[in-house]
Parts: structure tokens; C-alpha cells; sequence
């Protein structure tokens, strides 16, 4: 598995299940066309590996050094040939819930953006998504915040709940961006029952995508608990539920998060152009006097087709 723990290794919630009563009864069109799949950074000479670290209390660890990690590629470890941590900017996708069964978290999901917002720095960009029974670009890819935080509160909500298109319109959006780290903020309740796109294609792209997946799922139901955790999980990302008065606090320890991500990065060299899925291990080798550490990481990546 691909993520241990993490003060954030919980995960996408869960359900008011009232979503269910507003499916739509027509039938469902094949995925447009626009949404092109993002493609994985697999460079012509990198693998890079985001990884998070933090301890018993889920405190970000920053100061480890290239001997500290060890990676595996399809069980085979790897040399580290490229290693950072740095505050670099970020392209960053809201991808909010807006579907009939979370209409009540209108408040919090702008101050939930607030937070996130207020972490900021000249060089990111932004960009929101929300979705409904359709998915729909609100604020396009952007370096200002202003535009982002009105959009959120005069958006329409209502209706069944397309996660999947939500999603995959953001990882979309993503390509746009030049900025090498990438990542998209969930908020949602984690019902799904309107999208076009299938779990199965949704996994291929995020095999595909070098995007982190970070999700708030609030007052969850533990049916759609593993849904969340599986997307966030498979992505190197991860997410907690919350109580919708919490999600502001929860948004600005994402922020934390994401910015204390070390980069680990091994040569391409010999890997097969064949696109087959590589299943990817991050080991830690914890210095002399520090307690237990866990690190959480992507699980896989796709290797690029001929």
C-alpha cells in the first residue's frame, strides 16, 4: 500500500446518502472529449516521488537527508538521484461539492478557501472546479485569488453529485499549468452517483496524473469512507473527514502539508515504454533519536505507451 498513515491517512468521507434520492433517470453520454487525460511526469530521465513525512502526532518532519529514504520500483530499489524539500509554488484546483446533499456547508466551504487561500504564494495558481449533477469550471486556471474566493459563494447548488467528473475535469485543468508541483483540494461529503466517467477510467488517469489528490470529507458514512481514501490514497495525496464547522482548520493543515512534501526523483533509464502500471515503495530509514515516523507516498505510476 502505497500511503502509511500520515496525519492525514483517514480519509474521504462519506455520505449524507439523500444524494441517491436525486440520480437522474436519463442516460448517461459518453465523457466529453474536452476533458484530455493528464499525462504522467515520467521525464525522459526522472521518476519523481512526492512524499510526505510526519511523526506520532502528525507534525510535518522537515530536515531528513537522501540516506534517510529508500525507493522501490516493481520491488526493485532505486537510486535516489534527485532529492529536494522546498516551499515551491503550486498550481492548485479546488474541486468543491456542490450537490444537493451539502447544501449546508455553503459558509464553510468559503472559509474552508480562506484558509487555503491565505497560505499563498505570489508564484501559485489557482483554479475552481464545483459539481453537481455536472461538473463545471467556475474560475479558470489563475494567479489571482479574488475571482476564486466570490465564485465559490455565487456558484448554484443542487442536485445528484458527479465526484468522478468533478475530479477529472481538475486533473484537466492541471495540464495547463508549467508549475511542476500540482495538486487538487476535494470537498465532499464522497457520495457519487451522476458520472460520466467510470471508476475504473478514473483510476487509469490518476495513474496517469503526477497530481496530489488532498480531501476534506465531512460527516461522513462509512460506506463511502474507502471510495475517498482509495482516491486520495492512490495519488500520494490523503484526507480526513470532518464536521463541516471544522473544515476551515482542516484546510489550513493541508496547506502545511503540501508544502513540507519532499521530492524524490530516480532515473527512467530502461524503463519499458509499454504502459504498464509500476507499483512504487518509499522506505525510511529514521535517524539515531527521532521517535517512528511514517511517510505516505503515490502508490504507482503508469509507464508512457509506445
Amino acid at each position: 500500500m502505497g500511503a502509511v498513515g500520515g496525519w492525514f491517512v483517514a480519509v474521504l468521507l462519506a455520505a449524507f446518502a439523500m444524494a441517491r434520492a436525486q440520480v437522474a433517470n436519463e442516460p448517461r453520454a459518453k465523457p466529453p472529449e474536452q476533458l484530455a487525460r493528464p499525462q504522467l511526469r515520467v521525464a525522459s530521465d526522472l521518476v519523481l516521488v512526492p512524499v510526505s513525512v510526519v511523526d506520532e502526532r502528525n507534525h510535518p518532519i522537515t530536515g531528513l537527508e537522501r540516506e534517510n529514504f529508500r525507493v522501490f520500483d516493481d520491488g526493485v530499489e532505486r537510486a535516489i538521484t534527485v532529492f529536494a524539500m522546498e516551499d515551491e509554488p503550486v498550481a492548485l484546483g479546488l474541486i468543491f461539492d456542490h450537490s444537493g446533499s451539502v447544501a449546508g456547508i455553503r459558509r464553510s466551504e468559503a472559509e474552508t478557501t480562506r484558509q487555503f487561500l491565505k497560505t499563498s504564494n505570489p508564484e501559485d495558481e489557482y483554479f475552481l472546479a464545483v459539481f453537481a449533477r455536472r461538473p463545471e469550471l467556475a474560475v479558470p486556471l489563475t494567479s489571482g485569488t479574488e475571482e476564486v474566493g466570490y465564485r465559490v459563494l455565487t456558484t448554484k447548488w443542487g442536485g445528484a453529485t458527479a465526484l468522478y467528473d468533478g475530479v477529472i475535469l481538475g486533473l484537466s485543468e492541471l495540464k495547463k499549468s508549467k508549475l511542476r508541483r500540482k495538486a487538487l483540494l476535494v470537498v465532499s461529503d464522497g457520495g457519487e452517483n451522476n458520472s460520466r466517467y467510470s471508476r475504473r477510467e478514473l483510476q487509469e488517469i490518476l495513474e496517469e496524473s503526477d497530481a496530489l489528490i488532498y480531501a476534506i470529507g465531512f460527516d461522513s458514512w462509512q460506506a463511502n469512507f474507502p471510495l475517498l481514501q482509495w482516491m486520495a490514497e492512490t495519488s500520494g495525496g490523503s484526507a480526513i473527514p470532518a464536521r463541516a464547522e471544522g473544515l476551515p482548520d482542516i484546510a489550513a493543515k493541508v496547506a502545511l502539508e503540501l508544502r513540507n512534501r519532499y521530492v524524490l526523483g530516480f532515473s527512467a533509464a530502461g524503463i519499458r515504454h509499454d504502459g504498464k502500471v509500476h507499483a512504487l515503495r518509499v522506505q525510511l530509514v529514521t535517524p539515531r533519536g527521532l521517535p517512528a515516523l511514517k511517510a505516505s507516498w503515490r502508490r504507482s505510476y503508469r509507464a508512457p505507451g509506445n
